[in-house]
């Protein structure tokens, strides 16, 4: 299994107690699965990416990327399975503006030691629908232009899972279900465990499986 919670509980300090975000949940995906996770703001749906991406360490439970239990890390090494393992398609592109589609990617494999990184940046943009365009900075794309930067990204290191983020937040319909489409397509081609947070119900019928969170809960629905 290439993600795996088992039993993960989350409290964050609330007053003189403790607010759980997240209880006792469990989520298996497996490599080439989309499962996508809905639910009302503030029902623990971001912090169960934090805690699948190894960014908040849960209170008990256990968290297993790739095989990897996640809890007998230190700090650094919990850094380096990130890099390596898992990649995040955060809700904004947060693009850095003086970089073209194509450095954007070149940072990650810089990043993680490698120095030649040109060849597999331009075959990632172009797997997601932006070859030709490898030379544009952020403010030469459009929204869904940028958020497809954005999710070659997150594949620049060959991840094993990668976790999405509310990526259709600032699309319209027709684009947001580009984007989604996309996502369910790379998915399945590259082999990877995506957890897809999202409040679009409309397409959820790519998904392999279907999750609601609600006050901290995770129940699977029928796609």
């Amino acid at each position: 299994m290439s993600l795996l919670l088992e039993d993960v509980t989350l409290t964050y300090p609330d007053g003189d107690g403790r607010l759980t975000a997240l209880d006792r949940v469990r989520l298996a995906v497996p490599a080439g699965a989309l499962t996508a996770v809905v639910g009302p703001s503030g029902s623990g749906k971001s912090s169960l990416l934090a805690v699948a991406a190894t960014l908040i360490a849960p209170d008990s439970g256990r968290v297993c990327v790739s095989g990897t239990a996640t809890g007998d890390l230190s700090a650094a090494e919990r850094a380096v399975l990130r890099r390596r393992s898992i990649g995040i398609v955060f809700q904004q592109p947060n693009l850095l503006p003086s970089l073209t589609a194509a450095e954007q990617l070149e940072v990650m494999a810089r990043l993680d030691g490698r120095r030649t990184a040109s060849g597999r940046a331009r075959e990632l943009l172009a797997a997601v629908g932006l070859d030709g365009l490898a030379h544009r900075r952020p403010h030469q794309l459009s929204g869904g232009q940028r958020q497809r930067v954005n999710i070659a990204r997150a594949l620049m290191n060959e991840p094993s899972v990668l976790l999405v983020d509310e990526p259709t937040s600032a699309l319209d319909h027709e684009r947001g279900a580009a984007v989604l489409g996309l996502l369910a397509r790379l998915t399945r081609d590259r082999g990877t465990a995506t957890v897809l947070v999202t409040h679009d119900r409309g397409r959820l019928d790519l998904a392999d499986t279907v999750h609601e969170m609600r006050d901290g809960r995770l129940a699977a629905l029928t796609p």
